[in-house]
């Protein structure tokens, strides 16, 4: 048995200790938001938070999550409302056909949870390796810079 966080609700999961986060969350807790895309940590559709970090679940043994804090889609809205990226990317229409976004949004709130005001550079440094087929790559970094001043004029 493994003991963790995951939205701010304590679980316990009976799971072999290398088997992925991403499979725990999507089949034991029935959390389906964080997506699978290529299994390998390349694509970044399965991305949620540990303790606050940006990590690939689909690579990420359950094991290195025992006792700490996972945050996935589902847990990412602040009180009853959206999170400020969430309701940029609604904003800036952002989705398209939709795959990557929640792995997009975890990345971006990732971000902008260290840095509120971010660069080009951040941007492209913080994103990199989130893929998405559909090119919406400039609404993306339009959606981050909202997403900050959003959170900067609060």
């Amino acid at each position: 048995m493994i003991d963790l966080e995951v939205n701010g609700a304590a679980q316990r999961v009976d799971a072999e200790p290398d088997m992925p986060l991403l499979w725990v969350l999507r089949e034991r807790l029935g959390l389906t938001g964080t997506k699978f895309g290529c299994g390998i940590a390349q694509c970044g559709a399965c991305t949620v938070h540990l303790d606050g970090v940006a990590v690939r679940s689909c690579v990420t043994p359950i094991a290195a999550a025992a006792g700490r804090s996972v945050t996935t889609i589902e847990g990412l809205a602040e009180d009853a409302g959206r999170h400020p990226v969430q309701q940029a990317w609604i904003d800036c229409q952002v989705p398209q056909c939709g795959y990557c976004q929640s792995g997009q949004i975890m990345s971006a709130a990732a971000l902008l949870a260290s840095n509120a005001a971010p660069t080009d550079a951040d941007i492209d440094a913080a994103m990199r390796g989130n893929i998405c087929r559909c090119g919406a790559y400039s609404r993306i970094r339009r959606a981050i810079k909202q997403a900050g001043e959003a959170r900067n004029n609060v």
